[in-house]
C-alpha cells in the first residue's frame, strides 16, 4: 500500500503500475483489496444473464468491472470495448450483436489480451458462428488510431471501470468521439469522486490500481464531455463504494466514491430538436414492454411521454429512432395511453444523489446483480 513518494507519477509510470497490477498482482477478482471492484449494480436482465453464463470460466475469473455495460438494441451493431481485459463483456456482446455485428476489444495489458484471445475459438464454436465476430487488440485508449481503429466506424463504445485508470481522460474521450459514428454512443461505467482528489490520493499506487486514485470529480465529466462535442452525460445507475479496508479508509478521509454508468451520445450538428411527445413502440429484445433509458426516463410501450430538447435529439438521431413515434407537444398520439412528463427540476444528474436514493429502495439481499467496478482487465 505504498504511495508514490515524489509527486504525481508520470503517465508512463502510471501505465506501467496499472499493467503490473492487473497483469501480475491480481490473478483473479478475489485478490482485490477494496470492494470498489465488486460494487453491485442493477439487476441483470435474463437475456444478458444467459449471455454471460456462456462465457468461459477463466475469462470470467480474470474480469474486473464496476457495472453492467451492455446497452439496448445491439443487433448488427459494431461495438468497441475500451479496456476489454480478459474479454468477458466482448464475448457476451458477441452473442447479442449476432454474426453480422462486430465487437472489438482493446487493452494495454498484454497478458489480459492473451487470456481473451486464447478463448476465441471456444466461444465462436459455442455460439455457432462460422466466422469470428470478435477481435482483440493490444493498445492504449489514448491512441486508438495507432491500434488500427478507424474514425466513425463504431455504433457504440463501452468501458467498464477503465477510464479512471488513464491519466489523460480528455484524450480518451476525444479518441472515442472520433471513432464513433454520428448518432453513436459511449455507454460506460466508472468510478467518480465527490471532490477534486488531493495529490496524496492521486499518487497512491494501490488506490490507482483499485480504481480510486484516478477517479474523476463527477462534475468534471459534464465539462469534458461537452467540450469534446458529446451531448450532456445521461446518468443511468449509481452505487456508493464502501472501502472495507481500514488503512485505505483512513487514508481517503472525507472523500467519497461512487460507481456510476453514464451514456454520452455523439449527435450530428443539425438544427436543435424541440420538446416533443414520444411513444415507445416496444419490441426491443429484453425490453419489449419497458425501456429504462436512464435514471430519469423510463419508456413504457404505448405510453406517451413529453421529453426535453436533449432527449428528443438523442432519440431522433441514434439507433433508437425506429423504436419511437414523435409528435408535437399537445397533440394526442394514436394508440397512446395518456401522457406524462419529467420536469427539469426532477432530473437527477448527481450520481451520489441517485446512489443514495437507490440504496433506500434496495432489498436487503439483492440477487442477480451485475458485479463490480474494476474486476476485469485493465487498460488505458
Amino acid at each position: 500500500m505504498e504511495a508514490v513518494s515524489h509527486g504525481r507519477p508520470r503517465d508512463a509510470e502510471i501505465q506501467e503500475d496499472v499493467q503490473n497490477y492487473y497483469g501480475k498482482v491480481l490473478k483473479t477478482n478475489a485478490d482485490l483489496k477494496t470492494n470498489a471492484c465488486v460494487t453491485p449494480a442493477k439487476p441483470v436482465p435474463k437475456y444478458i444473464r444467459e449471455a454471460l453464463q456462456n462465457v468461459h470460466e477463466e475469462v470470467t475469473s480474470r474480469y474486473y468491472g464496476c457495472g453492467l455495460v451492455i446497452p439496448e438494441r445491439l443487433e448488427n451493431c459494431w461495438i468497441l470495448d475500451l479496456g476489454s481485459g480478459s474479454g468477458r463483456d466482448c464475448y457476451a456482446l458477441s452473442q447479442l450483436v449476432g454474426e453480422k455485428g462486430r465487437v472489438t476489444g482493446i487493452d494495454m495489458t498484454k497478458s489480459q489480451v492473451e487470456v481473451a484471445q486464447n478463448h476465441l475459438d471456444y466461444h465462436m464454436e459455442k455460439f455457432g458462428f462460422q466466422v469470428p465476430n470478435v477481435t482483440f487488440l493490444h493498445g492504449c485508449l489514448e491512441k486508438l488510431a495507432e491500434a488500427g481503429i478507424q474514425n466513425e466506424s463504431y455504433d457504440i463504445a463501452i468501458s467498464n471501470c477503465v477510464i479512471n485508470l488513464v491519466p489523460d481522460k480528455q484524450q480518451v474521450l476525444q479518441e472515442v468521439y472520433k471513432v464513433l459514428k454520428h448518432g453513436g454512443e459511449l455507454y460506460f461505467s466508472d468510478v467518480y469522486a465527490s471532490l477534486e482528489l488531493p495529490e496524496d490520493i492521486k499518487t497512491h499506487k494501490v488506490l490507482w490500481g483499485e480504481c480510486l486514485g484516478g477517479a474523476l470529480y463527477w462534475k468534471d465529466l459534464d465539462v469534458l464531455a461537452q467540450k469534446i462535442g458529446f451531448s450532456p452525460p445521461r446518468l443511468v445507475t449509481a452505487n456508493i463504494i464502501t472501502i472495507q479496508n481500514k488503512e485505505l479508509e483512513r487514508f481517503i478521509g472525507d472523500c467519497r466514491f461512487v460507481s456510476a454508468t453514464f451514456r454520452l451520445f455523439k449527435l450530428p450538428k443539425t438544427e436543435a430538436a424541440k420538446r416533443c411527445q414520444v411513444v415507445y413502440n416496444g419490441g426491443i429484445p429484453g425490453h419489449e414492454k419497458e425501456l429504462i433509458f436512464d435514471a430519469n426516463f423510463t419508456f413504457k410501450e404505448g405510453e406517451a411521454i413529453e421529453v426535453d430538447e436533449e432527449t428528443a435529439a438523442v432519440l431522433k438521431n441514434s439507433r433508437f429512432v425506429q423504436d419511437f413515434l414523435f409528435r408535437p407537444v399537445g397533440e394526442m398520439l394514436p394508440g397512446s395511453k395518456g401522457c406524462s412528463t419529467v420536469e427539469s427540476k426532477d432530473v437527477i444528474t448527481d450520481p451520489f444523489k441517485l446512489a443514495e436514493e437507490s440504496d433506500k429502495m434496495k432489498p436487503k439481499h439483492a440477487s442477480d446483480a451485475a458485479g463490480g467496478c474494476c474486476g476485469k482487465k485493465k487498460s488505458g
